[in-house]
């Protein structure tokens, strides 16, 4: 329940972010949209934001067309990596296996430099 709180969060936190930060819009506008997502490996948790220069939507769910999905082993990891999303907890996430990266690492990198204007 927590992770699943979390995910809808965020989603409010990138809306909010695009109506009230400058720095925020103008990244997502030289990215041209990034259409990303977040689940547990199992699908039991998932949630999908498709971010525009012009709005963000976001939904249950991982539909095959996004360009990067992470997946977290369980929820407790999940929360545990998001909490603290460095670029150091998801490389550390990566070496054990408990975060995997479905898409290119440059729309990972993109995503890093977004969410640090949240």
């Amino acid at each position: 329940m927590k992770l699943k709180l979390t995910l809808w969060l965020l989603g409010l936190m990138l809306k909010r972010a695009l109506r009230r930060k400058p720095r925020f819009r103008e990244q997502l506008e030289r990215m041209r949209g990034l259409d990303w997502g977040i689940a547990t490996e199992d699908l039991s948790i998932a949630r999908h934001y498709r971010m525009s220069p012009k709005s963000i939507s976001t939904g249950k769910g991982l539909p095959v067309d996004l360009d990067l999905e992470l997946r977290f082993r369980d929820q407790d990891t999940a929360l545990k990596v998001l909490k603290k999303p460095t670029q150091q907890a998801f490389l550390d996430g990566m070496m054990d296996g408990s975060v995997r990266l479905v898409g290119d690492s440059a729309d990972m990198n993109k995503l890093q430099k977004l969410l640090k204007y949240l």
